[in-house]
């Protein structure tokens, strides 16, 4: 899928914002949600279901392509602020060099002048002349010799900008951080974006995640129990072990979601003849259902 398709599905203009991004697709996700459409009417459910994994998709692919293009952002600037300095000095003790050049000249002594004898004269301006002769045939290399028997110092070399680190999981300058065993207890998160984050272990209790984005998060081990998760797109989420105790999952996706050996008891999925909770391809092995039975495949 390419990025200016992505765009179209999610009815924007190429170049929108991530705000704008999440904002279509909070507003097409409500508008195509499988649930909204009658059991009856399965060719529109069907539907439904393609045109919300189509956003899913769309929506993942222009997450990534921003923050790319933010790296690569980051990556100039850094070689900018680099190079610059390095070059400036340069530049310095390439026109100190010049301005010692300019300045020196070959030095001789003049020839003594002594009134003794006509001959001792005579001598004498010949051996002048003959020391400014062989300063004249000097070397531009002696001439501009410094009177320091040491060379002048080169400049250092530009040291090359470092690669931006790949991600292997290694952290980088605007990786989200491990909020591992976080305590947000009654947090008020709607509307909040955690795809992708490790929340093992989090006590989420009685905190609103109404309409939260939670695509590929770790949820396992968490604790969820009262928590508010109307509408929240939990889509291949990992909620192994989890506490979802009398939480209110109604319009929830949890498609493709892991739910191996998770406490549902008492969860709010619907009414007494419909369940609104989205649950294709989701993997229920050994998980405690809100009736309190476990499930048997």
């Amino acid at each position: 899928m390419r990025i200016d398709e992505c765009y179209r599905i999610l009815e924007l203009k190429p170049g929108a914002s991530t705000e704008e991004v999440n904002q279509a697709y909070k507003d097409l996700a409500f508008i195509w949600h499988p649930d909204r459409i009658p059991h009856d009417n399965e060719r529109l459910r069907l539907k439904a279901e393609e045109k919300l994994k189509e956003l899913n998709q769309a929506r993942e692919m222009l997450r990534s392509h921003q923050r790319g293009r933010r790296a690569r952002s980051q990556t100039t600037s850094s070689t900018q602020s680099t190079t610059k300095p390095s070059q400036s000095a340069g530049q310095t003790v390439h026109r100190h060099r010049a301005t010692e050049t300019h300045h020196q000249r070959p030095s001789y002594s003049r020839p003594q002048t002594h009134h003794t004898t006509q001959t001792s004269q005579t001598s004498q301006t010949s051996q002048g002349r003959d020391r400014h002769r062989s300063a004249a045939h000097q070397s531009p290399y002696q001439q501009t010799r410094p009177t320091s028997d040491r060379p002048p110092a080169s400049p250092p070399p530009a040291s090359p900008p470092e690669p931006a680190p790949a991600s292997n999981g290694k952290q980088r300058p605007n990786q989200a951080p491990d909020l591992t065993g976080v305590n947000l207890s009654g947090a008020n998160l709607a509307e909040k974006d955690f795809s992708g984050r490790n929340l093992s272990n989090a006590d989420l209790s009685q905190a609103d995640l109404s309409d939260t984005f939670l695509h590929k998060v770790n949820l396992s081990g968490a604790n969820l129990s009262g928590a508010k998760l109307f509408r929240a797109n939990l889509l291949q989420a990992n909620l192994r072990n989890a506490n979802l105790q009398n939480a209110n999952l109604v319009g929830a996706d949890l498609s493709g979601a892991d739910l191996t050996g998770a406490d549902l008891t008492g969860a709010r999925v619907g009414t007494a003849d419909r369940i609104m909770v989205k649950l294709t391809g989701a993997i229920l092995t050994d998980t405690i259902l809100p009736d309190g039975s476990r499930y048997q495949a």
